[in-house]
């Protein structure tokens, strides 16, 4: 039952892996479309390409007629998406750079198209149409050997599967969720198991509670495995293992202002989409001062960032999606230890997000994240002494005096040749007393 299951922890390394790459990648990729600038945040997204053509939503209906006509389906698409310059060595080096310390894959979306051979779909995956290959087992490998852990995300949904219905759901867990889920298991022997897909029906219905006890107990991955929330309408932020949060959104209620008390990871886009969309612009995609202050954010607040690539149908990652990780890995490069295995600073304040200075901590030291550089002195409150006060990255002398319980850091005198890194400055507070 779920108190049992909820009982066991998440992963320790998970917990203080703090950032992670997650990849939307299918037959989607070859539409590549989604309005870019509606206010909604799901309506943009371009892996739902199918969905929309399926209620009729004008913004892709009359995209897909302008541009393939009335003769072309959403299945039709697949033997477009070929995978013809995928390099999975290229990609995980990519991931490496960026300081990312586990890498997500979407093994099958909402459409049923699964990245590897299958017997479930058995005419609808990579290794039979478009790639000829097996997407997911290449990656993995060479996200491995490069010393990264590889979860793979699940889709408990198919829009297109007869068998996803309400009279017919107890068949659809027992024959195609269960199985295939433990198909992807044993294969892979993933890190992570992420499920979606989860609003339609109940945890009971889905039968997921049995899924989880057999990956807790029986699986090759029981000692390991981490998992999310998403096994079911009523369960995310409520049972599972870490809690799941979207664009700052837990199904439709903002909850980035919220404090969760458990272990949970932020979830989003460079862009607007997950799924490569080839009509966002640079507008459209967080800069690399912005991607850096969200993982601050996140950290700070005890959680972890999953960045979300979408690479287009051919198997490339757009040069802005590249260029945005590696910005974040020459940050983490110099300034990784105030995130990594890091938590959130118990006596944190909480205008962090106004003052855009941001608070983690490790048992021996308190790290003060500035997103813009200070002006003037910086004065934090319930810290009545330290032995140091350090810029990480730089041999700069700081300037500190501690009196009636408060820290005041005097930034040092910087300059273009002397700045540690770009943007987002640390202070590290060695062993602060209270």
């Amino acid at each position: 039952d779920w108190e049992s299951l909820d009982a066991r922890p998440t992963p320790q390394w998970w917990r203080e892996a703090k950032f992670g790459i997650m990849i939307h990648w299918g037959v989607y990729s070859v539409p590549a479309y989604a309005p870019t600038d509606l206010e909604n945040v799901y309506a943009k997204y371009s892996e739902w390409y199918e969905s929309r053509l399926r209620k009729n939503d004008a913004n892709f209906t009359n995209f897909h007629a302008r541009t393939y006509g009335g003769r072309v389906s959403y299945a039709d698409f697949a033997t477009q998406f070929r995978a013809e310059h995928f390099d999975p060595g290229q990609w995980a080096d990519l991931f490496k750079k960026s300081g990312a310390r586990y890498v997500v894959l979407t093994s099958k979306h909402h459409d049923g198209f699964a990245l590897y051979p299958s017997a479930y779909c058995p005419r609808w995956n990579a290794q039979v149409l478009g790639p000829h290959r097996d997407l997911a087992g290449d990656l993995a490998d060479a996200v491995r050997k490069r010393g990264l852990r590889m979860g793979f995300y699940y889709s408990l949904l198919e829009w297109g599967n007869p068998l996803y219905s309400k009279t017919t759901i107890g068949r659809w867990a027992e024959e195609m969720n269960h199985p295939q889920m433990k198909e992807l298991v044993v294969r892979y022997k993933p890190d992570i198991v992420s499920c979606d897909g989860d609003w339609d029906f109940s945890s009971a219905e889905f039968r997921s509670a049995d899924f989880l006890a057999w990956l807790f107990n029986a699986s090759p991955v029981r000692d390991t495995v981490a998992v999310n929330d998403r096994w079911g309408k009523e369960t995310r932020g409520r049972h599972g293992g870490f809690y799941s949060i979207e664009y700052g959104l837990v199904h439709d209620k903002n909850v980035r202002d919220e404090q969760i008390n458990h272990p949970w990871e932020e979830s989003r886009g460079l862009g607007g989409s997950f799924g490569y969309n080839r009509f966002e612009e640079v507008r459209h995609y967080m800069t690399s001062a912005q991607c850096v202050e969200l993982l601050a954010d996140t950290a700070s607040r005890g959680g972890n960032l999953k960045l979300n690539v979408g690479p287009t149908a051919d198997g490339l990652i757009p040069v802005i999606m590249q260029e945005r990780l590696l910005d974040i890995g020459r940050w983490l490069d110099v300034n990784g230890e105030a995130i990594y295995a890091t938590r959130g600073w118990r006596h944190r304040p909480k205008d962090m997000r106004t003052a855009r200075v941001y608070f983690t901590e490790k048992p021996d030291a308190l790290y003060v994240i500035c997103a813009r550089w200070p002006q003037v002195p910086l004065v934090i409150d319930n810290v009545a002494g330290t032995e140091s006060v350090s810029l990480l990255g730089s041999a700069l002398h700081v300037k500190f005096s501690c009196a009636d319980g408060r820290l005041t850091i005097q930034p040092p005198a910087v300059n273009p040749g002397n700045m540690p890194c770009e943007f987002a400055w640390v202070f590290k507070v060695a062993n602060p007393r209270e």
